[in-house]
């Protein structure tokens, strides 16, 4: 075993260092400083992270643009004649209609709370060991609004469906580990990162599986427990810094 974790360790300090920002997501809520913009613009980069990596973060943009690249602003002072520039925007399965709902959830949210960290730790115990519950409850209150499109329920995962819950453990990740590397935010104090899921995805799933840190075929939410499982026995405090590792070799290397 600790051969495995020098190496995978090797890996974290490889890939978890500003020069890969560009190429990835994370990039998106790097162009900003304001607290609330990070959240919002990760947020949307992380939701929009399936397939090109390219494509995802030019259609991060693109919506920024659209919201002046002030997305806590505009998310909670738009006027109705603003939405109208929004009508045109789509990534892939994500389209008008979800995008309007999203903007509606963060006007609401951000009126009443200064962070959308409380969104996640609604439902959320520092006795937990995971996110699990908070993961639920927060798909519970993003969808807490009236007249909820019925197709817009298939961009947030929960773990009662059993998903793996790949974008928004991604997403947490960025907002809750903290070290000095440059790349993760580490701007939300009341989680932990111990309590934190390993995004995983069919590469990350590959690269676990052929070092025996996964049993599980089915890419799932307990598959996603499982990895973190192991991981925690690598480091209890941040399982979750492996992730560099395994996304690396999965995507960069494709090992």
């Amino acid at each position: 075993m600790q051969q495995l974790k020098d190496f995978l360790e090797s890996k974290v300090q490889e890939y978890n260092q500003p020069l890969f920002i560009k190429d990835d997501p994370i990039c998106i809520p790097h162009l900003f400083t304001k607290k609330q913009d990070i959240e919002i613009a990760g947020f949307f980069a992380a939701i929009f992270a399936w397939g090109n990596r390219t494509t995802i973060i030019n259609k991060s943009k693109e919506l920024l643009q659209l919201m002046d690249n002030a997305p806590h602003d505009f998310c909670v002072n738009h006027e109705l004649t603003d939405l109208k520039k929004l009508l045109a925007f789509k990534h892939r399965t994500f389209n008008t209609t979800d995008l309007l709902y999203f903007v509606a959830f963060f006007k609401h949210h951000y009126i009443l709370h200064n962070t959308l960290e409380k969104a996640f730790t609604l439902g959320l115990q520092k006795t937990n060991e995971t996110v699990e519950n908070g993961l639920i409850t927060f798909h519970h209150y993003f969808f807490s609004l009236e007249d909820i499109p019925h197709r817009t329920k298939k961009h947030i995962a929960s773990p009662e469906k059993n998903s793996s819950c790949k974008r928004l453990n991604m997403f947490l990740r960025w907002m809750v580990r903290r070290d000095k590397k440059g790349v993760d935010f580490g701007i939300w104090k009341n989680i932990s990162p111990a309590q934190l899921v390993c995004p995983i995805d069919v590469h990350v799933a590959r690269v676990a599986k052929r070092f025996n840190l996964l049993n599980r075929s089915q890419t799932d939410w307990n598959a996603a427990l499982e990895l973190t499982a192991y991981l925690r026995t690598l480091d209890k405090d941040d399982p979750v810094k492996y992730d560099f590792a395994l996304f690396g070799l999965g995507v960069v290397e494709k090992y």
